[in-house]
């Protein structure tokens, strides 16, 4: 066992309330935050479909509702990009009102904008479910290279991957019970009724998994930094070289004095 990999032990024996366990927990809330855009994030991704529905409900105008909900997205995007910040949260939205759009304005229905966002989560709730049957849970993906230890849970931090594998569960399940309400709906309800309810569960659903993830990683053991560790072996590497070279040098010199005394003579 290399020292690197010592904090992840260190990390198991550390008591309840220590410091040990709040830096964890304030590490994994940075990373979490990080990894699904805060606040900031949320907001962009509620915003496009809360202005379709809002003008739907007023004036049931397909493509006014539309050509609103597209045009805040992309506004969106300018803004991250005017203030020099990650847009990855921003484009994503962006992605979802055009295949919302697309599929609205082929098939004449309203309802059909929300469609791509539905198949999208329900097929999110497969992954995070069938990749954790495969011993490769999702979240454990996603948040790997987040919390610079990629895919070293999988073989080097069993207590690491059962915490993903928890929190993929809860991903997948909680996602597959919000599929359960918004099907039903999209296919009996109106317009109406089917955005304001889907509006009302793009946040809660959202912050139940997060705050579990949260729960499960914050009292797993610490991720190993395979990045660290990668620099680490450069730098044993480079002086590993920088050694023999010096020992070629010293024994280099011995062999130089006699041709020079052979020449002399």
């Amino acid at each position: 066992m290399t020292s690197l990999d010592k904090p992840t032990e260190d990390t198991d024996q550390t008591p309840p309330g220590e410091s040990g366990e709040g830096d964890a927990r304030a590490v994994t809330e940075a990373a979490l935050f990080e990894a699904f855009g805060g606040v900031r994030g949320m907001v962009e991704t509620v915003v496009p479909g809360l202005l379709f529905v809002a003008i739907f409900t007023v004036n049931k105008d397909l493509h006014l509702s539309a050509i609103a909900a597209l045009a805040v997205s992309l506004v969106l995007v300018v803004v991250r990009l005017a203030m020099k910040d990650t847009v990855k949260h921003a484009f994503s939205g962006v992605f979802g009102v055009v295949f919302g759009v697309v599929f609205a304005m082929f098939t004449g229905n309203a309802k059909d904008f929300y469609l791509p966002g539905m198949l999208y989560t329900l097929g999110l709730a497969l992954a995070y479910i069938v990749t954790t049957l495969l011993g490769v849970p999702l979240i454990g993906v996603v948040l790997g290279p987040v919390f610079k230890e990629n895919l070293s849970w999988r073989t080097r931090n069993p207590g690491r991957k059962k915490a993903y594998a928890k929190s993929s569960w809860a991903w997948g399940l909680i996602l597959l019970a919000k599929c359960a309400i918004l099907f039903p709906l999209y296919w009996w309800s109106d317009t109406t009724r089917l955005g304001w309810v889907l509006v009302a569960l793009k946040i809660p659903p959202f912050l139940l998994a997060v705050w579990l993830t949260w729960v499960f990683l914050a009292k797993a053991p610490a991720p190993i930094d395979v990045f660290a560790e990668m620099e680490a072996e450069e730098q044993a590497e480079k002086a590993e070289k920088e050694r023999k070279a010096a020992l070629a040098a010293e024994s280099g010199e011995p062999e130089a004095m006699p041709g020079r005394h052979r020449r002399q003579a």
